[in-house]
């Protein structure tokens, strides 16, 4: 069975940003893809100290709900990250897991679809949207898109209800995503996965 792996990134298990979420998840469960969902947002988790410990270890030197979601996020097939914005931007406790999740595992990512949602009370939405993506198309994964960008809006969660346009762009998300997880896997049986190249490393020291 294919999985999807959805890290909340609020600190409110309940609110918002959950909403959005659960719509998604209630697509993936009739698409026959199990979910398992993370909290993050409510969590004590530091940001990157770029010791390099990880490249020996194979995994973060602090031994926190990284270590712990890296296993999670080898075996999915799938990763949705949601966020409530703040300042302008996703939860900046997210941002340190991610940094550190995302730079501290050494399996491949390659092909795994991400999805990105985020939930604002009225602005800052698509700005978080890109840092969130950022991640995605940096690892070599597939990011799913729907029929407006990945957000609802809401103070409340029972805002977040009324968004009836935000609500239809989650289910959306999900049979998209679902999809392209489907299709991913038909493609890596028939054709074998692309190839993925690696060593090429760009610098100019010297100011050369």
């Amino acid at each position: 069975m294919s999985k999807v792996l959805i890290i909340n990134g609020s600190p409110n298990a309940r609110g918002c940003t959950a909403t959005a979420l659960n719509e998604m998840i209630k697509v993936f469960e009739n698409e026959g893809i199990e979910t398992k969902v993370v909290q993050v947002g409510n969590k004590a988790v530091r940001g990157c100290i770029a010791c390099n410990t990880c490249e020996s270890r194979g995994k973060c030197v602090f031994d926190d709900l990284v270590n712990e979601t890296a296993p999670l996020f080898e075996e999915a097939d799938g990763l949705v990250i949601g966020s409530p914005v703040y300042y302008g931007s996703p939860n900046g406790t997210l941002l340190s897991f991610l940094d550190r999740l995302f730079y501290s595992t050494p399996f491949q990512k390659h092909l795994k679809v991400g999805a990105a949602v985020v939930s604002c009370r009225r602005g800052g939405n698509t700005a978080s949207f890109d840092v969130l993506n950022k991640y995605f198309t940096i690892s070599s994964m597939p990011v799913a898109s729907s029929t407006y960008w990945n957000q609802v809006h809401g103070f409340t969660a029972e805002d977040v209800l009324k968004d009836k346009e935000g609500l239809q762009t989650m289910r959306n998300l999900a049979r998209n995503m679902s999809f392209m997880i489907k299709a991913i896997a038909d493609g890596k049986e028939k054709y074998g996965a692309p190839e993925l190249e690696r060593g090429c490393f760009t610098s100019f020291p010297d100011g050369k």
